[in-house]
């Protein structure tokens, strides 16, 4: 194997960066790392990009504070689980969790579509092979925060948009229900209702509280309320560290109970399962890449819970949840971040080709690596060392 002879940190900042909404795909940090033979492989991380880029540009200090790239350059990608680990431990005092996992996130992908690419087959072959003849993605509905609009017009915003996601060709969509004082929980539960109402029957609905209520009783009396909906799962609706109160909803409500998307590594996502939390919704370029979220999974499948993971950045990100979900049993679905449904222009940009749904499938992933090249023109628009300086 041609050994990884650079690795490079591409910052990503578009005009569209809004610090009053809650919008994770208008910016992003991709990592490109190139072998001997000059072959690319990219990742990307939810981190700010700045900050991610000066985490790989720290020098070696000690054993347990290296520098990536000298541990990384020279370094034979085929062994990435063993290049995963040296990395993790040798990066222990700054990136234990948090931001040093984010970054690690990047690397890992960039490292599996390299590895892809050099071998000629699909990242989900590299991760032990398709566990399903097509793919289930669910179509996130989000119509922004509020931001001094009516419930009324919200729910409005968000009708059009799962009329939208089901002309698409989607059957499971998620509703985010991140209405906060625009909504007190009577008004919530009659809006979930409504929701459920527009689509029908036959399409599998989630729900996104993003982080709500501070007492699970307060959640569960919603939660009570809306069993007849049939929601799927209901992601965050508490403080995402108060592990304790979602076992607290899982162990009463008839709801599954989602949590778990802004956990670093295998060791925080036992937590949730110990807390008996029903799905586990690590982000890949946050929890530690495609092959720690692998080991998440199995040790999911072990207790009989699922893993579905939260999906909202770039092509990048949707193209490593594709192979993911491909490849493991306990994932019977994954979040797609449909360009047709946000106006993020890097989502519907930054990488080529675009998946096709029919009647709520997608095709297995084809071609090498993650089976997507960045558009050069794109990254050297938004770039912020290149194109424009960071907003703000």
């Amino acid at each position: 194997m041609a050994a990884i002879v650079d690795v490079e940190v591409i910052s990503i900042v578009t005009p569209e960066v809004n610090s009053e909404d809650c919008d994770g795909s208008s910016d992003t940090v991709i990592v490109r790392v190139t072998d001997e033979d000059g072959l690319q492989g990219i990742g990307e991380a939810d981190a700010p990009p700045n900050v991610v880029s000066a985490y790989f540009a720290q020098p070696n200090l000690h054993i347990w504070s290296q520098s990536i790239r000298d541990i990384v350059i020279g370094a034979d990608p085929f062994e990435i689980t063993a290049l995963f680990d040296r990395v993790y431990d040798g990066t222990a005092y700054p990136g234990r969790r948090g931001l040093g996992v984010h970054a690690l996130s990047a690397l890992d992908v960039a490292i599996h579509d390299l590895v892809g690419k050099q071998l000629g087959r699909p990242v989900y072959q590299l991760l032990g092979g398709s566990r399903r003849a097509d793919l289930r993605p669910y179509a996130t509905i989000f119509p922004g925060l509020p931001n001094g609009r009516s419930l009324d017009e919200v729910m409005t915003d968000i009708r059009r948009r799962f009329e939208k996601a089901l002309d698409a060709g989607f059957r499971a969509v998620k509703m985010e229900v991140m209405f906060y004082d625009a909504a007190t929980d009577r008004q919530l539960v009659d809006a979930i209702r409504q929701g459920r109402s527009w689509l029908g029957d036959d399409i599998t609905m989630m729900l996104d509280f993003g982080y709500r209520w501070r007492d699970w009783r307060d959640a569960l009396w919603v939660l009570r309320r809306i069993e007849e909906c049939n929601i799927y799962f209901a992601e965050a609706p508490l403080n995402h560290d108060d592990i304790v109160g979602h076992g607290c909803l899982a162990e009463r409500s008839e709801i599954r109970i989602g949590g778990a998307e802004w956990s670093a590594t295998r060791f925080e996502c036992r937590e949730w399962l110990a807390a008996g939390v029903d799905v586990l919704q690590p982000d890949i370029n946050r929890c530690g890449g495609l092959t720690e979220i692998m080991r998440i999974a199995a040790e999911a499948d072990a207790q009989g819970r699922t893993v579905v993971p939260h999906g909202w950045k770039t092509g990048i990100t949707a193209a490593a949840g594709r192979h993911f979900h491909a490849a493991t049993a306990n994932s019977p679905t994954f979040e797609f971040l449909s360009p047709l449904l946000w106006p993020s222009p890097i989502r519907k940009e930054l990488v080529h080709p675009e998946p096709q749904i029919r009647d709520g499938l997608m095709a297995l992933p084809e071609g090498p690596g993650l089976g997507i090249e960045l558009d050069p023109e794109v990254v050297e628009r938004y770039r912020v060392d290149v194109a424009m300086s960071a907003p703000g």
